[in-house]
Parts: C-alpha cells; sequence; structure tokens
C-alpha cells in the first residue's frame, strides 16, 4: 500500500468544508482542511441567519462559521490558508498542487462553493449584508412590513418573490427584459400578487446608502431614464457561478460548471467527492451544504477502509 500525507484533505472552508472536517475528525481520519480566503464561505456575506436550526433568534454568518471550525478543530482537523492550484488524480494517491509544493491523499473533497452573480455597479459590494442580499430564504424576513426589490426574472427570482411577498409591504421586480424566462406558472403567480410592482427592461444601476441601503437607482435600458427607488432591501437573483475553474475540465461539470456528483457525494474518479454549492444540485443553502460535507466525509471514510482492506 502506497503512502500519502494525509487520509483526506478537503479543499475549501464553507460550511460543506467545515462539516466534513467535523465527521472526519470524529473518524480519527488524517484530515486537512485547504481555505484560500477566511473560512465561512458564503455564509460571511451574510448579516443574520434566522433558518438555521438551533438558532431561535438566528446568529450571524461571522457566528456560525466560527462556531464550524472551532468544533472541527476539537476533533483534531488541522486546517491552513492556502490556494490549491491544481488536482492530480492517482491510483489510489491524489496530489495537491498547492503554490509551495504538494500534498498527498488517498481521498479528497471538494468544497470549494460557488459565488452569486454580481451586478458589478456602485454600492454593491459596500452593502452587501446591509440591505444587499442573494438569499431570500436567508434575509427575507428581516424586511418585514418594508419596501424592497428584487432583481432577476428567471425561476430563482420569481420564486424568491413570491416567499418575500409574505414579509414585504411592496417588492419592486426589477428585469432588464421585457418578458421574464422563468415558468410560466411562476409567472402567473407573481403576476396576481399584490403586493409587486414591475420594472420591465430596467436595470439597477447604483445602491444608495451609508451604513446600510436606503435607496437605488434604476434605469431604463431603451430609454436611458432613470428613477430613485426609495428601498431597504435588494434581492439579486441573477445566478451562480461555481468555483470550480482551477479543475481545468478534470472532473464532469454541467453548462455552468457545477459538478456532477451521485447521492453519496462521489466524483467520476475514485476517492474524490464534491461537497456543497460547487456540486449539480437543486437548492444551495447552508443547511444542505452541511448536509453534504457529513455524506462526502462518511463515503470518504467508507472509501479509505475499502481501500485500506484492498
Amino acid at each position: 500500500m502506497p503512502a500519502w500525507d494525509y487520509d483526506l484533505i478537503i479543499i475549501g472552508g464553507g460550511p460543506a468544508g467545515l462539516t466534513a472536517g467535523i465527521y472526519a475528525g470524529r473518524a480519527r481520519l488524517k484530515t486537512l482542511l485547504l481555505e484560500k480566503l477566511i473560512h465561512g464561505g458564503q455564509m460571511m456575506t451574510t448579516d443574520l441567519i434566522e433558518n438555521y436550526p438551533g438558532f431561535p433568534e438566528g446568529i450571524t454568518g461571522f457566528d456560525l462559521s466560527d462556531r464550524m471550525r472551532k468544533q472541527a478543530v476539537r476533533f483534531g482537523l488541522e486546517i491552513r490558508s492556502q490556494e490549491v492550484l491544481e488536482l492530480k488524480p492517482g491510483k489510489p494517491v491524489h496530489t495537491v498542487v498547492l503554490e509551495d509544493g504538494q500534498l498527498t491523499a488517498a481521498a479528497v473533497i471538494i468544497a470549494t462553493g460557488a459565488r452569486y452573480r454580481r451586478l458589478g455597479v456602485p454600492g454593491e459590494d459596500r452593502l452587501i449584508g446591509k440591505g444587499v442580499s442573494f438569499c431570500a430564504t436567508c434575509d427575507g424576513a428581516l424586511y418585514r412590513d418594508q419596501e424592497i426589490a428584487m432583481v432577476g426574472g428567471g425561476d430563482n427570482a420569481l420564486t424568491e418573490v413570491m416567499f418575500l411577498e409574505r414579509f414585504a409591504k411592496k417588492i419592486h421586480l426589477i428585469h432588464r427584459r421585457n418578458q421574464f424566462r422563468a415558468a410560466k406558472y411562476l409567472q402567473e403567480r407573481v403576476a396576481a400578487l399584490d403586493k409587486v410592482d414591475f420594472h420591465w427592461d430596467s436595470e439597477v444601476t447604483e445602491f444608495h446608502g451609508r451604513d446600510s441601503l436606503e435607496a437605488i437607482t434604476v434605469k431604463h435600458v431603451k430609454t436611458a431614464e432613470t428613477s430613485i427607488l426609495p428601498v431597504t432591501g435588494v434581492f439579486i437573483a441573477i445566478g451562480m457561478l461555481p468555483n470550480s475553474g482551477w479543475l481545468k475540465d478534470l472532473l464532469p461539470v454541467d453548462e455552468w460548471g457545477f459538478i456532477f456528483t451521485d447521492v453519496i457525494m462521489a466524483t467520476d474518479i475514485p476517492g474524490i467527492f464534491a461537497a456543497g454549492d460547487v456540486r449539480c444540485k437543486l437548492w444551495r443553502q447552508i443547511s444542505t451544504a452541511v448536509g453534504d460535507g457529513s455524506v462526502a466525509a462518511i463515503a470518504a471514510e467508507n472509501y479509505l477502509e475499502e481501500l485500506k482492506r484492498g
């Protein structure tokens, strides 16, 4: 049996990666987690998380992330702040290439997550978590009886509008075309909502506010006419991009780059698993990422046991 540096290397420190680390640590696997930025992933962009079980009063993204990290470390997880440049699969040893060298492992979990598509306009980055959000189910309840906006025209945007309608006083639905891309039944349901104002052929060009969002500038793409909408919250639903480009076509992915896995998070390469937002799945929530991470770690543990038995 060839030697390796670690039983398991986890790439990515969001909720999927940290949960995998907790389970791997409890299984007494020699495990390393590599995260190029800070642990937490998309959790860190959410000011208050109210839909994660066990926290009836809500919890900040930072605090939940920090609790996960401390729990994983307590079970023996090693964490390093390093960027992975390449993954080289082997039989049975896989090689993870870093800037300053390389490490080997019998199993690898890819949990590099995904990033929300942004509008790229003034004020957006500064006000993320302060009125600008990408997840209605995460933050919608924070805007009870307030005037808010949704940007997008696909299934996700219209589904989130229906969710937000139960909280908001008024919703401005802003779409840069004159018709939605969403399924017809979603369009019909949203059209029947009394609280929704439609802004066709329009786009947000600026976010205003100092400590929190106060208003947005909306531009009509055909006439160039602009208007100011006094909203305290904006939800952007124009898609997500997986952080999978570094894999360089190593694994089968969908048209957007999300990694295909089976029900135990296994990819087409034995010993390589994917978990969380980076994989092809229906819903991307902290809770679903946690579920993916636990399944991937258990599957990796079983894979290692079979490998050692020969």
